[in-house]
């Protein structure tokens, strides 16, 4: 699927946001909360392709924490409020706030992936002889 550059944007998000494949759209892109699937059910795409790595955490942590521990800090100086709320109000709101963004921000780093085709500068021959050899296993393991 080739999609033009403002196209591009619009379908990462909405395959990203919803946990779709970036290929069909159709097929799940996680079969876990975070683990992302090793092929789509619906297309097959591969996603060995997919690194976010420490993205969504990044992501989550300066989006998210960072305005909320600064809403945290005006809690703090507005009303100078006893230790228990902050364990009631604060904690709650920091620890679901940086959890709950992760799978959307992750699933929005798979799909820019696939849709900008990027992978680490200078390894492309090694990826394809790698999927290549693992191919011919897959195959043997069939034909036996």
């Amino acid at each position: 699927m080739e999609l033009r550059d403002e196209d591009k944007l619009a379908w990462i998000l909405k395959s990203g946001w919803k946990g779709l494949c970036p290929h069909c759209g159709k097929g799940r892109m996680f079969k876990a909360w975070l683990k992302i699937s090793d092929r789509c059910e619906v297309c097959g795409l591969d996603y060995r392709f997919a690194a976010p790595d420490d993205g969504p955490a990044f992501f989550s942590l300066c989006v998210v924490a960072f305005p909320l521990f600064f809403f945290v800090v005006w809690l703090q100086v507005a009303f100078d409020p006893p230790a228990w709320v902050h364990l009631i109000v604060s904690a709650p709101i920091l620890g679901f706030g940086c959890v709950l963004p992760l799978r959307p921000i992750k699933g929005w780093l798979v799909a820019s992936q696939y849709v900008n085709k990027s992978q680490e500068a200078g390894t492309e021959k090694l990826w394809q002889q790698l999927h290549a050899r693992e191919e011919e296993q897959r195959r043997g393991r069939l034909d036996a």
